[in-house]
């Protein structure tokens, strides 16, 4: 039996759809807060189970039977993920799950300025230590947040940033379609499993895509995190939401989301999706 959590999100409700292709949903179950948003699957005949991290007395019984168990990351930003991530994998202990498979990031790094990778590092010392058989999918960052990160050129004429450096960017479908192809082997591999698109642009490349794509004149700049900040904020963003995107650029300036890996074309068979790929598709719209 394969379990998938956090089947109602982007991520892993993809990751569910792509095993479905591949496998009978009677061998699929997922456990979400709320089923009643799932009901297309249940419909499909896969399993569906109430579970909540943060009802760790609950959870062993939604995990029962996994020989395969994804977990999503928690992605509450006012939330202890460390701590609900260590009720999951606690309760897939007392489960006897087979293998887990965490939702992780390519940054994962206790150094890391961008406090989600942070958590993410915690969290693989946590499976390192549990005996369990475990991998995770270190994703490089996702590319659909491209569309906010780079702020509004089309009005300003600029990407402004606060740091620069190169990251990865990712397609989630294609992250989503390699968690079911890795689920799915009769020997995936163990520890991390960093799976990234081919290459890591800068901001001021993706800049230079943005006016080749667009065919406006698009400018770059980096200037100091106190005015990006005050930008951010009078524009309209929670000073919170402004800082925790702040910590993106500095992982990336640190070099946190510089590295690429062939693992991800290598699962699929294909060329992962490309950031130049996203630039353009939002450029021309």
């Amino acid at each position: 039996m394969i379990t998938i959590t956090g089947a109602t999100g982007a991520l892993n409700g993809r990751t569910v759809e792509h095993l479905l292709r591949e496998v009978d949903p009677s061998d699929l179950t997922v456990v979400v807060r709320d089923p009643a948003r799932v009901e297309s699957f249940a419909r499909r005949g896969v399993a569906v189970r109430q579970g909540d991290y943060a009802d760790a007395e609950r959870l062993p019984a939604a995990f029962e039977g996994a020989d395969r168990l994804l977990l999503v990351s928690s992605n509450d930003q006012g939330a202890d993920a460390v701590a609900l991530h260590e009720a999951a994998i606690r309760a897939a202990v007392t489960a006897g799950v087979g293998h887990v498979f965490y939702t992780s990031h390519q940054g994962a790094h206790a150094d890391s300025p961008f406090s989600p990778a942070r958590d993410h590092a915690a969290t693989e010392e946590l499976l390192a230590a549990s005996g369990l058989r475990w991998t995770s999918l270190r994703n490089g960052f996702y590319a659909h947040a491209l569309e906010w990160m780079l702020g509004p050129w089309r009005e300003t004429g600029v990407v402004a940033v606060p740091a620069e450096g190169p990251v990865s960017w990712t397609s989630r479908d294609d992250a989503a379609e390699a968690a079911a192809l890795l689920l799915l082997q009769p020997e995936p591999p163990r520890g991390p499993v960093t799976l990234t698109a081919a290459e890591a642009p800068t901001f001021a490349d993706l800049a230079r895509w943005a006016a080749e794509a667009s065919g406006l004149a698009v400018g770059f700049e980096v200037i100091d995190e106190r005015g990006w900040m005050q930008r951010a904020v009078q524009a309209g963003q929670p000073e919170g939401a402004a800082r925790f995107t702040l910590g993106i650029f500095q992982a990336a300036a640190g070099g946190f989301f510089a590295g690429t890996t062939p693992t991800l074309r290598d699962l699929l068979d294909r060329d992962p999706a490309t950031a130049g790929d996203v630039v353009e598709s939002v450029a021309r719209r």
